[in-house]
């Protein structure tokens, strides 16, 4: 037995409403009841810290074919990229560089070392699962998972046509649904665009929520109810995860309120929220809808949200929305892009992009961003994320949480955006500061609660000793950049700032029940229209581990009769 004391921290955990100055135990990689008359392998003296669950990034893309088309398109991001970290000597050769899009060693050593140690790619396809599984597997540290794509496949799209109104065949396309995230060892599903994808093939250059397929004659609140109903039907723990209509158009909060009309009271979560939340007011006919928003989801506490703020900056956008992605390809910066088709299940668009404190859109886009942070009221329906690398790089969290905790250094920052936007946004009469309870919410215990983890994100007895240890700054971006200690299971794997030790993480997934009769329909379609065999679509637990190096296998439960 190994056991490790860390003493005298202030211990924050929202999850078990925690906030008090108590010590805490390791004992064989899971947190511990400290036992009478113990003696310990290594004591941490963390008075002056603040002592949290290890950080939880569920909305971040870090692996599969979009992202490697990212890195690639990027050249020049990585070829002065040094990675700005200290590493041990052993790793520093090994050290993959970029800051919009790193490779997989920096994306794992940036996160470990600000404290977060785990992550989940949100848009896996069904046939680059392995890809998708083997790259988070070559990320160092971090636990991982992924959610697969639904909603624009062409299988998915039929079968919601042939059922009809009444969706006659809905327990077909439950199975479906249930069978695609066990082949895939998924966390959950993901939809893109409901529909737009595959309408984007057909020549749609948009899709609202009401509007049909031109080829399916079906409609994104169709796409969006019935996943979301099936996912609630079979007790996967994370709702639909929706990446919504109309994606960076002025005037799309209406399809983001038709959206959560759609579901009728289902529980979702609506990604990278600040991309949906365009108003058409003012002289330019684009504005802040954040008060709109925020009024939706306090009137709906089944919808969470991720925020996919935008932060100033070089980045490069990697989506599975073809049709929106080639509708900004014009905006690149540098001048190039890639769009790319995937089968008949989805779509991928890549186009880098800059975002300026002197655009009046892109200053917009900053501030509804930050106002929806603080305008929706309960804390445990916010996620804080850029939607890494669309809003910007993952790295820039700690700058973004002194913003969110810090009004007079958020009023410095407003003060250097376009004049227009400055002069009229409702931010700078928002006086709220999240506290340190709600920051912990965003990043940690929120994260677990909607994926279903029930040992990670908090500091109770028996839960995975996944911890980072702050020192307590005014200067929240500096306290946040570089904790004193991290521990990942237990294991100590960054110490102010520099790598301790790089484990292989473990994947989350889950299995939810289905008919097999499903296999029927689907052989024949993947012999149809795929390019793999249908009996080697199907990831085993073996084949899983093996993809992910070795990681151990995480399994999360579905909820099953009252549980949901």
């Amino acid at each position: 037995m190994s056991a490790i004391l860390i003493r005298g921290g202030r211990l924050i955990d929202p999850t078990n409403r925690i906030d008090a100055v108590r010590d805490l135990v390791i004992r064989d990689g899971r947190i511990a009841a400290a036992m009478p008359g113990e003696r310990f392998d290594d004591t941490l003296d963390a008075s002056g810290c603040v002592v949290m669950a290890g950080g939880i990034d569920m909305h971040t893309h870090i692996g599969g074919g979009k992202v490697n088309l990212a890195r690639m398109l990027m050249a020049e991001d990585h070829r002065d990229g040094a990675n700005p970290f200290p590493l041990p000597d052993n790793l520093l050769e090994l050290a993959s560089c970029g800051n919009c899009a790193p490779g997989t060693l920096a994306t794992g050593y940036r996160y470990v070392e600000m404290g977060y140690t785990a992550a989940f790619e949100p848009a896996m396809v069904p046939s680059n699962a392995r890809h998708a599984h083997m790259e988070m597997g070559d990320v160092p540290v971090l636990d991982h998972g992924a959610y697969v794509m639904l909603g624009s496949d062409e299988l998915f799209l039929e079968l919601l046509a042939q059922g009809g109104p009444a969706l006659k065949n809905f327990a077909q396309i439950r199975d479906y649904t249930a069978w695609t995230i066990n082949a895939s060892k998924a966390m959950g599903v993901k939809v893109v665009n409901p529909g737009g994808i595959s309408a984007f093939k057909f020549n749609q250059r948009k899709l609202d929520v009401d509007e049909p397929h031109v080829r399916w004659q079906v409609t994104p609140r169709q796409v969006v109810h019935t996943l979301a109903r099936a996912l609630k039907e079979l007790g996967v723990p994370h709702p639909l995860h929706i990446h919504g209509s109309n994606l960076g158009v002025a005037g799309n909060i209406r399809s983001t309120l038709e959206t959560i009309e759609a579901l009728e009271g289902l529980p979702a979560h609506l990604t990278h929220i600040q991309f949906h939340a365009y108003g058409t007011e003012g002289p330019k006919k684009f504005s802040s809808a954040a008060l709109q928003l925020a009024e939706a989801i306090n009137a709906n506490p089944q919808v969470s949200i991720d925020i996919g703020q935008v932060m100033f900056g070089q980045t490069v956008t990697a989506s599975g929305d073809t049709m929106r992605q080639y509708a900004q390809s014009d905006l690149a910066n540098p001048r190039k892009w890639v769009g790319a088709d995937i089968e008949l299940m989805a779509g991928c668009g890549v186009v880098p992009f800059r975002y300026r404190e002197q655009s009046y859109v892109n200053a917009l886009q900053w501030v509804i961003g930050l106002e929806i942070f603080l305008l929706v009221r309960n804390p445990w329906q916010v996620v804080l994320t850029t939607d890494h690398p669309n809003g910007g790089p993952f790295t820039s969290y700690p700058h973004l949480i002194r913003l969110l905790m810090d009004r007079s250094f958020r009023e410095e920052q407003l003060a250097k955006l376009h004049p227009d936007v400055v002069a009229n946004c409702a931010l700078k009469s928002i006086t709220r500061e999240l506290t340190m309870d709600e920051i912990a919410v965003m990043t940690r215990s929120g994260p677990a609660k909607l994926l279903g983890l029930k040992d990670r994100g908090h500091l109770a007895v028996g839960a995975a000793a996944d911890i980072a240890i702050y020192r307590e700054q005014s200067d929240r971006e500096a306290m946040f950049r570089t904790p004193d200690w991290v521990f990942k299971d237990g294991t100590l794997v960054a110490k102010s700032g520099t790598l301790t030790a790089t484990p292989v993480g473990g994947t989350h997934f889950i299995e939810p029940g289905y008919d097999t009769a499903i296999e029927k329909t689907l052989r024949k379609h993947w012999q149809d229209h795929g390019a793999i065999q249908f009996d080697n679509v199907a990831i085993t637990h073996d084949e899983l581990c093996s993809c992910c190096n070795g990681g151990r296998l995480l399994p999360a439960e579905c909820f099953t009769g009252t549980d949901a």
